[in-house]
C-alpha cells in the first residue's frame, strides 16, 4: 500500500493515477495512522510552501512526516518542504534536507517549465536513466546543491534536480508527467525496501 499525502497542495490525483497505473494500490490521506502503515509514502504537491507548511502543522503532519521509516518520495513542492528553509514566504520547513529553497533569479524566463536532462544520476532511483533522457519541471523556486543531491539540472544556474537523505528521497520534477522515464524512476522507487 501506497500512502499519497493529502494537503493544502494540488497535482496529487495524477501521482495516484501514476502509481495505480504501476499496479500498486494508494491511498490519498492526512490520516497519521493510515500513513504510519503504509509501505511506501509518496509527499507531492504543486502550491505554495508557507500556506501548505501552515496545513501540515495545523495537522501535527509535519511531525509525522519527519518521523517515517518506510521509503519516503517528496515530489516537486513535496521536495522543497522537505529542506530547512524556503525563501518563499520566508518560510521554516521540514529540515530533512539541510539545504535551503530560492527563487530563480529573473535572469531567464522564471518558472522554469519544460524537459530537462540530469546530471550526476548516481542512485539508485535513476537505474535504467541515460544521458539522453529528459524529465519534466514546472517551479520558480530551487533547492541548492549539497551533500543530500543526487542529481543535478542546470537551468540558470545548477541546482538539485532530486536529493536523498536515509530513507528520504525527492523529487523537483514531475516523474508522474515524464513519460516513460518518469514512469520507470517511480517504479525504482516503488522497488526500495
Amino acid at each position: 500500500m501506497v500512502a499519497i499525502i493529502k494537503y493544502n497542495a494540488g497535482n496529487i490525483a495524477s501521482v495516484k493515477n501514476a502509481v495505480e497505473r504501476l499496479g500498486h494500490r494508494c491511498v490519498i490521506t492526512d490520516n497519521e495512522v493510515e500513513i504510519r502503515r503504509a509501505d511506501k509514502v509518496i509527499f507531492p504537491g504543486v502550491g505554495e510552501a508557507s500556506s501548505a507548511m501552515e496545513y501540515l502543522k495545523e495537522r501535527k503532519l509535519d511531525a509525522v512526516i519527519k518521523s517515517l521509516g518506510q521509503p519516503v518520495l517528496g515530489i516537486c513542492l513535496g521536495l522543497q518542504l522537505l529542506c530547512r528553509y524556503s525563501e518563499e514566504g520566508d518560510t521554516d520547513c521540514l529540515g530533512v534536507f539541510d539545504t535551503a529553497v530560492k527563487k530563480f533569479p529573473l535572469t531567464d524566463i522564471v518558472p522554469h517549465i519544460g524537459w530537462n536532462n540530469l546530471k550526476h544520476t548516481e542512485s539508485m532511483l535513476f537505474d535504467g536513466f541515460g544521458k539522453d533522457d529528459t524529465v519534466y519541471f514546472v517551479h520558480s523556486y530551487y533547492a541548492e546543491s549539497c551533500a543530500q543531491t543526487i542529481a543535478e539540472c542546470d537551468y540558470i544556474l545548477p541546482f538539485s534536480a532530486a536529493m536523498r537523505n536515509r530513507n528520504f528521497y525527492a523529487t523537483q520534477f514531475h516523474p508522474e508527467k515524464s513519460a516513460n522515464v518518469g514512469e520507470r524512476i517511480l517504479k525504482n522507487f516503488l522497488k526500495i525496501r
